[in-house]
């Protein structure tokens, strides 16, 4: 079992032993995971970008990631094979050679 499926097995354990899973469909768990990420950006918010409190932000970031690990668990979907698919399909949009260095979106370059 590779390290992201044990730490999505915690995960799921944790919510089972409460049972919070009625809690946890689609749409309940998408909206979560949005309202911790502005949770997560409210921690930048009035302050210059290396002024975020260190430990609030992983605290954030853990909920950010726990709802997303949650959400794909709930569609049966392989993490690790969606971030390569998806960092395979970014490096077509993205070729080095007119992206490095570069902040404009694919269609822009």
């Amino acid at each position: 079992m590779s390290q992201i499926n044990e730490i999505i097995s915690r995960i799921v354990k944790f919510r089972d032993e409460r049972d919070w899973a009625q809690f946890h469909n689609p749409k309940d768990l998408a909206i979560a995971l949005n309202i911790e990420a502005g949770e997560l950006l409210e921690l930048f918010l009035w302050k210059k970008e290396n002024e975020a409190n260190p430990e609030r932000l992983k605290e954030e970031l853990a909920d950010v990631l726990i709802y997303a690990l949650l959400l794909a668990d709930k569609f049966d979907l392989d993490v690790q094979k969606i971030i390569e698919d998806k960092l395979n399909h970014n490096s077509q949009k993205y070729p080095v050679d007119k992206a490095k260095g570069n902040a404009k979106k694919y269609n822009e370059l």
